[in-house]
Parts: C-alpha cells; structure tokens; sequence
C-alpha cells in the first residue's frame, strides 16, 4: 500500500506525525512524505520537523505565500505531477488548510482515493476559508476520520456515506501525549523568568492569527481593552504570529501594545516550549482551533476570541468557551477562572493516544478489501 502524506502548515505536522510513526510499524505500508511549501519560515515550521522526529519531506513543493486562489492554484499544479510519478493508492490530507482542499482536487480527479483525517468539523460559517477548505474536502473524500462525535453527525447530515466514516478520536492528542513529559523538561519558564516575565505565580497564554482579528484595527482594538485589565492581574505572554506582528505596525498599534508593561511578546515557540507554557498556564486566550483541543485534554481553561467554533466538544464537555471579542464578555470569562467558578472540565472520548493505530488498522483493512475483491474480478 502506497500512502502520501501532504502537510502544508505548522499545525499539520503535529496530525501527520503520529499516523507516520505508525506507518512505519507495517512492513506493507510505503510513506511518501509531501510538504506543499505553505507555510516555510523555519521558526514556524522547520523547529516542528526536528522536535517532533518527522523525517524531512521526500518533496517539498516550495509554493511560498500568496492570495488564497492562487497558492491555492499554485499547489495544484506542483503537486499533480507528483501524483503522477508516484502513482500512489491512498493519499492522506490533514486539517482545513488550502494545502487540504488543493492537494484533495488533485487526487480525486486523477482517480486516487483521498482520506481526510480531522474531517467533518464544521463552524458554519462560511466566511472563514477554513469552513470552505473543510467541506469541499469533506464531499470528494473517499475515507473520512472524525475526533468528534459532532464530525460524525454533519457528515451524515450532508449526506456522507455512513461507510465512509469512521471516529477514531484526535492524532493531535497522540502528538501531545507522546511529547508531554519532554516538554516538562524545556527551559522556557525559566527563560522567561529571567528576563523579569513572570512577575507573580499565575500567567496567561495569548494566541492571536486569524484574520478578522488581526487584520482590522476595531477588534484587534477590542481585545486589547480586554487583555489591559487582564494584565493588571498577571503576565500574559504572546507568543506572536509574524502576521500578527506585522499588523501591530500597519494598524498603529506598536505603541499600544508598548504601553502594557506585563504583555510580553515573544518570538514563535517550538512545539515542546509551547506545550510547557500552555500546561502550567492558569489561562490560555485563543483563536486557534487546535489550541481550543489541546487545552481540553490537558484541563486549562480556554477562552476563544471567536464567535464560533468548529471544535464543539471542547465547550460541551471540555474546558472551552467562546466570547468573541466583545471585552466585557473576554472579562467576564476571565474573572470566571480567578474565583475558581470556571467549568468542570472532562476529556472526549477516544482521545487516548491512538488515534493514529485507528487510522492505519482501518486503512490497512480496506485496502485489503479493494485487493481482494480486484483478484476475485481477475479469476473470474
């Protein structure tokens, strides 16, 4: 069985490790990894390779950045060729990046199968990218794996072959439980302690990259009110995306962020720094999808600067809430945490760390099937 693996962004490559590293275990089973290129800065993609164990791509397409149509386009056109060459039986896309949908398009029309891993995850909105990218791959998948229950129910719900679906729980949570105890060991509180950081006991973590709040100077404005009383309490440390850096300039904000003296912006983390920081934070504040998961399983409170989430069960049963940017609900929500009034806190099913032996035990098993059925056609 000849198997592709496609990444294209930083948060890929904690999905694909885990179901490469059980690849590896079956002697029938040949991996070919394909990195579209999407997103290349070292600190936010390189530092991930080494420090999860993935071996380097066997390709990488190189397509850089641009406008979604056309790296969007740009990927396509590198990777049939690929396709091509290869021939391979299965190829396997993870998440809801444009890497996901162009590398989908391809393959499907070549006439390989497509196996979607984190599938049918919906926010219904369609005005993030993210929502169009999961449900264009959804539909043209020909094997689907869901982590949650909610992924299962709108797959069915747009008509999705119940065949096709399978929930196998989350390879992020194989990842996060196969580096948890290394990431106790990572130096970076004491780091930051030693650059005057982490005045106090308590801290809050701070994601910020999505573009309805990086790119308009009203909400980012917004949750800057938010986050100015939340640093009279403690430090917030700001692990920055360089988009978001760069906006803090163009919508004259540099001076504001400045102007709060426990904020502290830091350079992208590594995966093992960002796993310490996040699992001894008394808070995280996100938009990040991943993130919203990561926190459930580890039991910190999340709140999620969006107005939606496409990770229901993080709010149903996990530690997770949305609030938008309004900043007297992300106030709300905070001083909820800090008089211990916060949410009880449980675990998904099936988010136990095999995810990935799932994912491959199923793979393995239709594969045999088609193979079977192919040489009862031949005989007869």
């Amino acid at each position: 069985m000849k198997i592709i693996h496609v990444v294209g962004a930083r948060p890929n490559l904690m999905k694909i490790a885990p179901i490469i590293f059980e690849c590896k275990k079956h002697g029938e089973m040949e991996s070919l990894l394909i990195h579209t290129g999407q997103h290349y800065d070292d600190k936010m993609n390189g530092l991930f390779f080494r420090e999860l164990g993935i071996p380097e791509p066997d390709i990488n397409l190189g397509v850089g950045s641009a406008s979604h149509a056309v790296q969007t386009a740009e990927i396509m056109k590198a990777f049939e060729p690929v396709v091509l060459k290869h021939r391979p039986d299965v190829v396997l896309v993870v998440g809801d990046v444009n890497s996901t949908v162009a590398c989908g398009l391809v393959v499907v029309k070549l006439g390989v199968k497509l196996v979607h891993v984190e599938a049918g995850l919906r926010s219904f909105d369609r005005s993030m990218p993210e929502e169009i990218n999961r449900v264009v791959t959804d539909s043209i998948s020909d094997i689907l794996f869901c982590t949650e229950q909610s992924g299962v129910d709108n797959l069915l719900h747009e008509g999705i072959s119940k065949e096709k679906i399978h929930l196998v729980g989350h390879v992020m949570i194989d990842t996060l439980l196969r580096n948890l105890e290394r990431a106790r060991h990572s130096v970076i509180l004491e780091e930051l302690r030693g650059r005057g950081y982490l005045e106090g006991g308590n801290f809050a973590v701070l994601t910020l990259h999505r573009p309805s709040n990086v790119d308009d100077p009203v909400i980012f404005s917004r949750i800057l009110d938010a986050l100015e009383i939340i640093h009279q309490d403690m430090s917030i440390l700001f692990p920055i995306h360089p988009r978001t850096c760069r906006n803090l300039a163009t919508l004259g904000l540099d001076e504001r962020i400045e102007g709060l003296s426990r904020l502290h912006l830091l350079e992208p983390l590594g995966y093992l720094d960002f796993l310490r920081l996040t699992s001894t934070a008394k808070i995280v504040l996100t938009d990040s999808g991943g993130i919203q998961e990561e926190t459930t399983f580890l039991k910190i409170p999340c709140i999620t600067l969006r107005e939606n989430t496409e990770r229901p069960i993080t709010m149903e049963i996990g530690s997770n809430q949305v609030v938008g940017t309004d900043p007297e609900k992300i106030v709300q929500a905070y001083r909820r945490v800090i008089s211990g009034k916060w949410r009880q806190m449980a675990v998904p099913p099936l988010w136990d760390g095999k995810a990935a032996e799932r994912i491959v035990k199923i793979l393995l098993q239709k594969y045999e099937k088609v193979n079977r059925i192919s040489q009862n056609v031949l005989m007869t």
